[in-house]
């Protein structure tokens, strides 16, 4: 579709010009897409204030951003169930607001009609409710994985019109994984897919992503598109992406707070941190090899930004099901300044992640598209804040990052 056919078929519909882009979702049913899905609707009809969206703040205005009514949601989810299902138990756990679910039922309605069975990572096999089709494209050979992928993200574009769609990974955590030789280039890679080696969906997904010339986000902590051969792959497809591992909530605090310490000369001792959740997240992260692909992440941050050979750290992560998509975590930084003395800073942070998670997943889609569409390919570096483990390297301090951030959309204004 031409700019004019767009223009076009946006007089058409109602929907303001511009490109019309997808969101695929991976994990459509979850409590982040939940929050997205019922959130975006909410934006678009005046019921919501862009709260928590980077993007519209005045720093971003000017910029080529896809329009939140031209965003279009699609997907694939590995369990069964239904979307009010899901938005039902975010009602009663105080999260969604139940008018805004009945005033966006259609639309929501729509959407869950669209999710297409996902595929099941291999050692999630046996997990309950499963998508049967779902199960069945997990056992399958890696090609066959991709080009069921591809002919999704096809029709999902086909179907609705779009200019790009942008794949988002929002599945819950995969199996930690030792790495792969395969992963180390892309012909080693392509070799280990033509001899049928299973690889982690979060990889398929995105290999499948690039063949099929979309962006890829990836908000887990999951290997995604971090590998060489990856990397390899979205340059060779023109693709950008970005990931790993959104940063929503205690991570965030810390990379913000962090720095005082190092700027104050202040010795860091110890970093003590414990979390609790519940929701689907919380279920798979008791798991030890689920949970050590998470910890590794959120406990990396503090050794860049604090550096003291002495620092001690620790992430704790325990499942409490009551909790449901509320998160508790508590941190116990014990320091020391001045004459020796030995001081403690404690805090705690309760806050509901998918929430948090929504409105960056919609930033993160905007600065994808935009990337796009300015024929940038490879990692997106200026997105690092939005990160745990982000893949453009550089500095964890959130303040570095933001002004990366700036730097980029600046540069932006000045080139369109």
């Amino acid at each position: 579709m031409t700019a004019a056919d767009s223009e076009s078929e946006s007089s058409h519909t109602g929907l303001p010009p511009g490109r019309r882009v997808g969101l695929w979702l991976i994990g459509g049913r979850g409590a982040i897409s939940t929050c997205l899905v019922y959130g975006l609707r909410g934006l678009v009809d005046g019921l919501l204030e862009p709260t928590g969206l980077a993007t519209s703040t005045a720093p971003f205005e000017g910029l080529d951003l896809a329009e939140f009514g031209n965003l279009v949601l699609g997907g694939c989810e590995v369990r069964r169930g239904t979307l009010d299902r899901a938005a039902r138990e975010l009602v009663r756990q105080r999260i969604l607001d139940p008018s805004l679910v009945a005033a966006t039922a259609t639309e929501a309605a729509a959407y869950d009609a669209r999710l297409a069975p996902g595929l099941l990572d291999g050692p999630d096999v046996g997990m309950a409710d499963l998508d049967p089709e779902s199960a069945r494209l997990g056992g399958a050979a890696p090609r066959e994985q991709i080009a069921a992928i591809v002919s999704q993200l096809e029709a999902f574009r086909a179907q609705q019109q779009l200019d790009r769609v942008v794949v988002v990974n929002l599945a819950s955590t995969e199996a930690w994984r030792d790495p792969d030789p395969a992963w180390a280039d892309l012909p080693a890679l392509q070799r280990a897919l033509d001899a049928g080696e299973a690889q982690p969906a979060s990889m398929v997904y995105a290999i499948a992503a690039f063949e099929a010339g979309c962006p890829y986000v990836n908000f887990t902590p999951s290997i995604g598109a971090s590998t060489p051969a990856l990397r390899q792959l979205a340059l060779e497809h023109g693709q950008p992406h970005c990931g790993n591992d959104g940063k929503t909530g205690e991570t965030l605090v810390k990379t913000a707070l962090a720095p005082m310490f190092a700027h104050r000369a202040l010795k860091v001792l110890a970093w003590q941190g414990y979390n609790m959740l519940g929701n689907r997240d919380g279920e798979v992260l008791s798991d030890p090899l689920h949970r050590r692909a998470k910890i590794a992440n959120k406990d990396e941050v503090l050794r860049q930004l604090i550096g003291h050979p002495e620092l001690h750290t620790h992430v704790g992560i325990d499942y409490v099901p009551s909790l449901s998509d509320w998160k508790t975590a508590w941190d116990l930084v014990h320091f020391e300044g001045f004459l020796g003395t030995r001081m403690t800073l404690q805090f705690t942070w309760a806050g509901c992640d998918s929430a948090l998670a929504a409105p960056l997943v919609l930033d993160l889609v905007r600065l994808a598209d935009l990337a796009a569409s300015r024929g940038e390919s490879g990692v997106m570096e200026h997105t690092a804040g939005y990160f745990k483990s982000p893949l453009g390297g550089g500095s964890h301090d959130f303040h570095l990052q933001y002004h990366r951030l700036l730097t980029y959309a600046a540069e932006c204004r000045v080139r369109s």
